[in-house]
């Protein structure tokens, strides 16, 4: 055996990795695995480069006896503990050995992944995005010729749901008249949050739920919002003086 200061160290493992792969891949046919194999192959960087290139051998490594068995140039086998000094020497991988692998294997990555390629985009950012798609305005969009009848308003309340009345949950109720149009309905009840807000200084509400029912001949509406001063998750999100503006512009009262 060579002198451990001689050792060749085992500087790529693929067809030993290889070897594992096909072993946990594979079954006996009963649905058991192939036993692992008695042996695994290496390549191994000898000392003494000529012109630039440590010359390439090959190691058996035992799976079971734990034994690396080293083929020499001259045909004949080394045989070393893995855990004896010699043994460590030879997994002992510098970058000047990484280097000869290059050169022996004459590796050149350039051109395999563009560098142009735009970069792909996270679990997290798909999610947002998709998330952000579902969004809607705080007001139904409608078109300009819906009819917007001051009549139809028939007063809000804004209460906290909080038992001490100090809660950022809040419920809104609005009463119209009788076959209001659902989304113009829905939108007095915002248009009522909205000045609420704006005189508790709530810059941000996030639509929780919205409930209807007729009494008395009203259409009754209960939304439910979260107020907060930073701006929510939410699909629908008022915002508190944009939602004024847009209010007055269609006509529809901010209790």
């Amino acid at each position: 055996m060579r002198p451990a200061s001689r050792q060749p160290r085992i500087i790529a493992t693929a067809l030993a990795g290889a070897a594992v792969l096909v072993g946990c891949g594979q079954d006996a046919g009963d649905g058991r695995p192939l036993p692992k194999p008695q042996t695994l192959t290496a390549r191994l960087a000898a000392p003494g480069a000529v012109d630039g290139k440590a010359p390439l051998t090959l190691a058996r490594i035992s799976t079971k006896s734990g034994e690396i068995m080293i083929l020499e140039p001259d045909g004949s086998v080394s045989t070393m503990a893995l855990d004896s000094p010699g043994g460590q020497d030879a997994f002992a991988v510098t970058e000047a050995d990484l280097m000869a692998l290059n050169a022996n294997l004459d590796l050149n990555l350039d051109g395999v992944a563009a560098a142009d390629l735009p970069p792909r985009q996270t679990a997290q950012e798909k999610a947002l995005e998709d998330f952000a798609a579902r969004m809607q305005p705080a007001l139904p969009a409608w078109n300009g010729s819906t009819p917007v009848d001051p009549q139809d308003f028939m007063g809000a309340r804004v209460s906290p749901l909080g038992p001490d009345g100090s809660s950022d949950l809040v419920e809104v109720t609005a009463n119209l008249r009788k076959g209001v149009d659902v989304d113009i309905a829905f939108s007095y009840a915002t248009c009522a949050l909205a000045g609420w807000a704006s005189r508790h200084d709530k810059a941000y509400g996030r639509h929780v739920r919205t409930l209807q029912d007729t009494r008395n001949g009203k259409l009754l509406i209960g939304a439910a919002f979260t107020l907060s001063e930073g701006k929510p998750m939410g699909l629908r999100v008022m915002e508190t003086n944009e939602t004024l503006r847009e209010c007055k512009a269609r006509g529809i009262p901010a209790a």
